[in-house]
């Protein structure tokens, strides 16, 4: 755990993530990712000298299986209010429209889902939980996909609903939310969604691995650029 807070603090300090008096909800997936920032985030405000609190937010799909009794036992045990949301979703996007491709407009509605809950709730931070490689798959994606270069930001205001979303793990690295998932046996819930594995995402994942086999130090890199932007646009020497 000590690593994992270690990154959040880093995260907060270079990009101001977490203020006196913030209320800030976390997305609850039913995922590793999110429960690990949950547990951290909870003891990260005990030894910070901010003093925040934390509502735990989950949106369903719709879809089942989808039993949430683990989380709201971990919840308990952190003292942490939990809320949750159901949503057709899962049947509009699979059942109505019929998506082919279904990550990108379930990401948008899921999205927007979480932040109405939160402004409805008095909440005005939404923290996600995703990590190094989410951030590096997501630029994959954009460069081969969208012919551009592109990933979220650590942090992003969100004109419409007055909220701010703020990424506490984007400096740490998947291999040790994996690690961490097993050392606090989070309760993980399976992901009903039919197209879970067969993903653009899981396809820039699999290409990562395969970088990391010619390059170990890729990733690093990869998070070098993101932090430094400007790097991509250096002028040739005259």
């Amino acid at each position: 755990m000590k690593k994992t807070l270690g990154c959040i603090r880093k995260a907060d300090t270079d990009f101001a993530m977490i203020e006196d008096g913030d209320r800030i909800a976390v997305g609850i997936s039913g995922g590793k990712d999110s429960l690990l920032l949950l547990h951290a985030l909870s003891l990260y405000r005990q030894f910070t000298h901010k003093n925040f609190s934390l509502t735990a937010v989950t949106v369903t799909l719709g879809l089942e299986p989808f039993d949430l009794s683990g989380i709201e036992k971990l919840c308990a045990s952190l003292e942490v209010p939990y809320l949750v949301q159901p949503t057709q979703i899962g049947q509009i996007i699979f059942d109505l429209r019929k998506e082919k491709n279904p990550c990108s407009l379930c990401s948008k509605m899921r999205r927007a889902a979480l932040l109405n809950l939160c402004r409805e709730n008095g909440l005005n931070k939404l923290a996600l939980g995703h990590h190094r490689e989410d951030a590096i798959e997501t630029l994959l994606m954009s460069l081969f996909y969208e012919g551009r270069f592109h990933t979220f930001q650590p942090k992003s205001y969100m004109t419409k609903t007055g909220i701010t979303v703020i990424r506490p793990l984007i400096y740490l690295p998947e291999k040790h939310v994996l690690h961490m998932k097993k050392v606090l046996d989070l309760p993980v819930v399976p992901s009903p969604c039919p197209a879970d594995g067969n993903t653009a995402r899981e396809e820039m994942k699999q290409l990562m691995k395969q970088l990391k086999l010619r390059f170990p130090d890729a990733p690093e890199r990869f998070l070098h650029a993101l932090q430094n932007p400007a790097d991509l646009w250096q002028q040739e020497e005259p």
